[in-house]
C-alpha cells in the first residue's frame, strides 16, 4: 500500500543514515516538530566558504603533475557501456540531485503527493484502494468474521508506530509490544473474542503522543470518528503516512548541519562515479568552459615588446564561463554537466534577473526623459519600480503578451508621471512626450535595443565584480551607473548566484582543473614568425 511518496520517504531515510559522518550520531530523535531550522545565513556561509586556501588548492593542482590523483579526476576511455551502467548512472545522478537540493534549499521538504482530480493514476489509485477496503470490510462482516487480513494491518501499524520511537523509548516499545501481541490477538480471533475497536483506540492513544502538535487535530478527529472499523483503519493509516512525512522532514531539518559539512565530498564521489560509467559524461562542460576561453584569448592584447598573447588565468576563464550563464539559452544548448543539479535554481534566477533588466531599463528611459522634474523623489522611483515588475510579472510563462504588457507599463507610466507632476505644480507631459515615452517603453524587449544591452552588460560587470571578491569581504560592490534604482534587488541575485558557484567550485574544482590544463596548455602561441615565446599563464 506504500505511496510514490512513501518510497521516496524511505529513499531519503535510507540516504541519510548511509551519509559518512564523521563517526559521529544524534543522540536521539525526537517526534515533535522541531523549532531550530537551518537559516538562509547559515546556508550562505557555507556556500560562501571559498576561502583563500582553497583557491590556493586549487593553483597547487592545477600546477601540478597531471598525473595527480585528487587533481585530476579519472575518466574512463571509449568503452561501450551496458543498458545496467546506464541506469546505474541515471539512479547515481538521482541520488546526487536530491542530496544536492537537500543541502542547497534550506526549505525543502517533503510533501503529501495531490494527484489531479480526473488523472488515469488517480483513477487506478482509487479503485485499487477501494477493492482493497472493501475486501476487507466483506471479511469482518463474514459469519464468523475473518480477522487475517486485519490482523496484517495491526502488524503494519505496530512497526510503524515502533519506527517513531526514540532509542531510549523502552518502556512505550514494550508497551505496543504488549497490546499489539500477534499472537495473541490471531488466538483471540480463533475463539471470536477479540476486541479490534479497543486496539484501533489504543493505537489513536499512541498516535496523539508520538505525533508533531500539527497532527493533533487529525488525531482528535480520529478519537471522534465513527466506530465503522474500515473507516478508522483507513484514517489511522491516512494519519500515519503523514506522521512518517512529518518524521522525514524533522530528520532533514536534524541532518542538514552534517550533511553541508559532507556536502562537497559526497556530491564528488557521486559525480566521479558517474564519470567512470559515462566516457562522454563530461563532453558539455569542456566546451562551456572551451568557448569562453576562446572568446577571452581574442581580448587579450597582444604584449608590447614580445608580441605575444599572455594566457588568461584560470580563475578568469571559469568566472567568465559562470557569467556565461546568467543568459545561458537552454533551448539551443545544452547546460554543463556540472551544473545539472542547479539547472532550477539557474532558470529561476535568469528569470528573475531578466524581469529586472527590463525595470532597470524602463526607469533609465524615464529618467533620462523627464530629467530634474523627478530626480531626488525615491518614493516616485520606487513607485514606478513596484508598478512595472507587477504588471511584467509571468513574462516568462507560454501565454504571456510582452507588447500588450508593455503598452499597459508605459500608460500607467505616463499616468503616474502626470498625477506626480501636477502635485508639484508642474506642467503635465505634453502629448509628444508621452508618445516617445511609450515607443521607447515598448521597444525595451527588441533585440540591439541599446539601452537593454548597456544594463545587461553592467548587470554583468557587476555579477563579474561580486565573484572576484573573496569570500571574507562583507559589503557588495560597487553598483554601476543605471543599475542604482534596483540595486537591492540585484544584489540579493547576485548573492544567491555566487553562493552558489562558490559551492560548484568547491565541489567539481578537480574536474575544472583538468579540463583547463588541458585547454591552456594545447593553446598555441600567438606570435610574429620571427620570434616565438612560449605563451605565458596571466597569474591575475
Amino acid at each position: 500500500m506504500e505511496s510514490a511518496l512513501l518510497k521516496l520517504t524511505v529513499a531519503i531515510l535510507s540516504w541519510l543514515t548511509t551519509m559518512p559522518l564523521n563517526n559521529e550520531r544524534p543522540t536521539s530523535t525526537s517526534t515533535t516538530k522541531s523549532e531550530d531550522q537551518c537559516s538562509d545565513t547559515e546556508s550562505s556561509d557555507r556556500c560562501d566558504s571559498m576561502t583563500s586556501s582553497d583557491f590556493e588548492c586549487s593553483r597547487q593542482s592545477f600546477t601540478s603533475d597531471s598525473s595527480s590523483k585528487h587533481s585530476s579526476p579519472s575518466s574512463s576511455p571509449p568503452k561501450t557501456i551496458t543498458l545496467d551502467e546506464v541506469m546505474t548512472s541515471a539512479r547515481d545522478l538521482s541520488n546526487l540531485s536530491l542530496a544536492h537540493e537537500i543541502i542547497m534549499n534550506p526549505n525543502f521538504k517533503v510533501e503529501q503527493l495531490d494527484l489531479p482530480q480526473n488523472s488515469l493514476e488517480k483513477r487506478v489509485k482509487d479503485i485499487v484502494h477501494k477493492a482493497f477496503w472493501d475486501r476487507l470490510e466483506s471479511e469482518l462482516n463474514d459469519d464468523p468474521p475473518e480477522y487475517e487480513h486485519a490482523i496484517k494491518l495491526l502488524e503494519e501499524m505496530r512497526e510503524i508506530l515502533s519506527s517513531f520511537l526514540n532509542p531510549g523509548a523502552n518502556r512505550l516499545r514494550t508497551q505496543i509490544s504488549e497490546v499489539l501481541d500477534l499472537d495473541l490477538i490471531r488466538q483471540q480471533a480463533d475463539n471470536d473474542a477479540v476486541d479490534i475497536q479497543g486496539i484501533a483506540e489504543y493505537i489513536i492513544t499512541v498516535m496523539g503522543k508520538l505525533c508533531a502538535p500539527v497532527r493533533d487535530h487529525e488525531v482528535k478527529r480520529l478519537k471522534e470518528a465513527s466506530p465503522n472499523i474500515v473507516s478508522m483503519f483507513k484514517e489511522i493509516f491516512r494519519v500515519l503516512d503523514l506522521m512518517k512525512m512529518d518524521m522525514v522532514n524533522f530528520t532533514l531539518q536534524t541532518f542538514r548541519p552534517e550533511l553541508q559539512r559532507q556536502s562537497v565530498e559526497y556530491e564528488r564521489a557521486k559525480f566521479q562515479g558517474i564519470v567512470e560509467k559515462l566516457p562522454n559524461a563530461l563532453d558539455h562542460t569542456k566546451d562551456w568552459i572551451k568557448v569562453c576561453l576562446e572568446e577571452l584569448l581574442l581580448s587579450v592584447p597582444v604584449s608590447a615588446g614580445k608580441n605575444v598573447r599572455a594566457l588568461p588565468s584560470p580563475m578568469l576563464v571559469l568566472n567568465t564561463a559562470y557569467i556565461k550563464l546568467l543568459a545561458w539559452d537552454y533551448q539551443k544548448h545544452p547546460l554543463p554537466e556540472t551544473l545539472m543539479t542547479d539547472e532550477q535554481r539557474l532558470k529561476e534566477l535568469q528569470r528573475g534577473l531578466q524581469l529586472l533588466q527590463i525595470v532597470a531599463a524602463i526607469l533609465l528611459i524615464v529618467h533620462s526623459a523627464m530629467g530634474g522634474p523627478i530626480s531626488g523623489l525615491p518614493a516616485l522611483t520606487e513607485r514606478l519600480k513596484k508598478m512595472t515588475s507587477v504588471l511584467l510579472e509571468g513574462m516568462h510563462s507560454q501565454n504571456f503578451n510582452m507588447p500588450e504588457a508593455l503598452e499597459g507599463v508605459s500608460a500607467q507610466i505616463c499616468s503616474e508621471l502626470n498625477k506626480s507632476l501636477t502635485e508639484r505644480d508642474y506642467p503635465a507631459l505634453p502629448p509628444e512626450l508621452q508618445a516617445t515615452l511609450r515607443g521607447q517603453i515598448c521597444s525595451v524587449t527588441q533585440e540591439d535595443n541599446p539601452v537593454s544591452s548597456l544594463i545587461e552588460e553592467r548587470v554583468q560587470l557587476y555579477f563579474k565584480s561580486f565573484l572576484a571578491m573573496p569570500s571574507s569581504h562583507l559589503t557588495a560592490p560597487p553598483t554601476p551607473g543605471g543599475l542604482a534604482m534596483i540595486q537591492p534587488e540585484l544584489a540579493a541575485l547576485a548573492a544567491s548566484f555566487v553562493s552558489m558557484v562558490n559551492f560548484n567550485k568547491q565541489v567539481y574544482m578537480p574536474f575544472y582543473v583538468g579540463i583547463l590544463k588541458s585547454l591552456l596548455f594545447s593553446v598555441e602561441p600567438q606570435s610574429s614568425p620571427r620570434e616565438a615565446p612560449a605563451a605565458q599563464v596571466n597569474p591575475q
